[in-house]
């Protein structure tokens, strides 16, 4: 049975759907005894809470109306990280997973201190997630003046470093219509019309600081060709050549699917195999994707530089697991 704090906190949240419970069913969510459950509702009630209680044999409780969570205590770094890893969590995973990140996300902003959800739900309305996206080396702080003013439609000046040309390495200023934030690779990227060049622009959020907004107002222009993802794929490394591999996957497209999530496309062969077709600029995401599928595969169609990789990644593992095979050798450093 968990300790009396944290099943207060489970019975509010299960209250917090202002769904009727019948007094049994909830008493078996929790775990407890009706009367412990009397015990914790009365204990809601203290706390200022108001349940309602119907009594007999179709007895139960729901939440009063006007009820609310308290607050939640975390600043505004912990915040935003919690959005972050769940909006991801959302959107590289697929089925009950997936789901259940989006209803976690909901309920961690919705008991957020005003300031603080405000700016959460601007960085999940205005975050595109591009395939292979991880986890970011960007101030929160940044991300969060950035998303609010892309989801208010605010113009936005930063100082950005500039990476080439005449001006690399230069701190420059930059006077822009904020679009939407995208993660690629292990970057974050403000796709936005830049005012002073009159063009559409990416900017890498770990080059970019001091974003102010400046209260000025814009009407929303249309990315090129429709996407900010695909608009800053395109205009990562224009002379890389992308890489696509189809391969043959001895496992039920279903099994796959669930697997690969949003990083690749499946299609049934037949009951027990699949065709798996993934592209990227970079050959190790590739072969990350073709490891997690966890099932035996035949590549059909594979560019020089993924077969290499791959061989790469298989010399590696068989020399880890020589070391591990108690042939004698020893780590260095180790007893």
């Amino acid at each position: 049975m968990a300790n009396t704090s944290s099943r207060t906190l489970r019975l509010l949240s299960l209250l917090q759907t202002h769904r009727f419970w019948p007094g049994p069913e909830l008493a078996d969510r929790l775990e407890v005894s009706e009367r412990t459950l009397r015990r914790d509702i009365e204990r809601l009630r203290e706390l200022g809470y108001p349940v309602d209680a119907a009594r007999g044999s179709e007895g139960g409780y729901q939440l009063g109306a006007g009820a609310t969570m308290p607050p939640l205590t975390v600043d505004e770094d912990e915040a935003i990280a919690m959005a972050v890893a769940l909006n991801g969590a959302a959107q590289m995973s697929s089925g009950a997973l997936s789901e259940a990140s989006v209803s976690a996300l909901s309920k961690v902003v919705q008991v957020l201190p005003p300031r603080l959800r405000r700016r959460a739900e601007a960085l999940r309305a205005v975050t595109v997630d591009s395939p292979f996206s991880s986890a970011p080396p960007v101030r929160a702080d940044v991300l969060a003046t950035v998303a609010q003013s892309a989801r208010d439609t605010e113009r936005l000046r930063f100082t950005y470093r500039a990476a080439g040309g005449a001006s690399a390495g230069s701190d420059l200023g930059r006077h822009v219509e904020p679009h939407r934030l995208v993660t690629v690779g292990r970057r974050w990227y403000l796709v936005a019309y830049d005012l002073d060049r009159q063009d559409w622009r990416s900017f890498r959020l770990d080059r970019l600081r001091e974003p102010v907004g400046t209260r000025a107002r814009f009407r929303p222009r249309s990315v090129p060709g429709g996407d900010a993802a695909a608009f800053v794929r395109d205009g990562m490394s224009r002379g890389e050549q992308e890489l696509h591999v189809v391969a043959l996957v001895s496992a039920r497209s279903d099994v796959v699917g669930r697997r690969i999530g949003r990083w690749g496309q499946v299609s049934v062969v037949s009951d027990e195999s699949c065709r798996l077709e993934m592209s990227a600029r970079d050959a190790r995401w590739i072969v990350f994707g073709l490891a997690i599928v966890d099932a035996p595969f035949e590549l059909v169609e594979a560019p020089e530089a993924v077969r290499h990789e791959m061989a790469a990644w298989a010399g590696r593992f068989a020399a880890a697991g020589r070391w591990t095979s108690g042939g004698g050798a020893r780590i260095p450093g180790c007893c």
